[in-house]
């Protein structure tokens, strides 16, 4: 089981200095969203098709998506931005939205092969569109803590 934590960081050197902290940014004073098994490459670039209408391979290529931001050889965990087109979908969507979303990307391969609910995956919205919301409104970007 992979633990993938989302979180809140000012720019991208911030967000790699979680992983100088033991237990990676749950351990520190960022805004954080704890999540098992969501990883940030394919199921979140899965989301923001969704999301946004687009292909996952429309997804997937655009800037920030998914790009490993630490040093691959130092091994997991790593550091992954999530591009800015997903914030900005996931700031402004309504609760209404989140809701009829979370049964598209609960259908997807991913999600389906984890066991993930349209339910869970409702949850699972409501609080990454919440750090969304937050990061927007202090200026901050969205990365995740990868740990395989």
């Amino acid at each position: 089981m992979t633990l993938c934590d989302y979180f809140s960081a000012p720019d991208d050197q911030a967000a790699v200095a979680v992983l100088q902290t033991p237990g990676g940014p749950g351990q520190t004073e960022l805004d954080v969203v704890f999540l098992k098994n969501i990883d940030p490459v394919v199921a979140i670039a899965q989301l923001e098709a969704v999301i946004t209408g687009c292909s996952y391979e429309e997804a997937s290529n655009r800037p920030r998506s998914g790009q490993v931001l630490s040093e691959p050889e130092d091994g997991p965990p790593f550091v992954v931005s999530l591009s800015s087109t997903l914030i900005d979908a996931l700031a402004a969507a309504t609760q209404g939205d989140l809701v009829r979303f979370a049964e598209p990307w609960s259908a997807t391969d991913e999600l389906r092969h984890m066991g993930i609910s349209s339910k869970d995956a409702a949850i699972v919205l409501k609080n990454l569109a919440g750090l969304a919301e937050r990061a927007q409104a202090s200026g901050q970007r969205l990365y995740c803590w990868w740990a395989l």
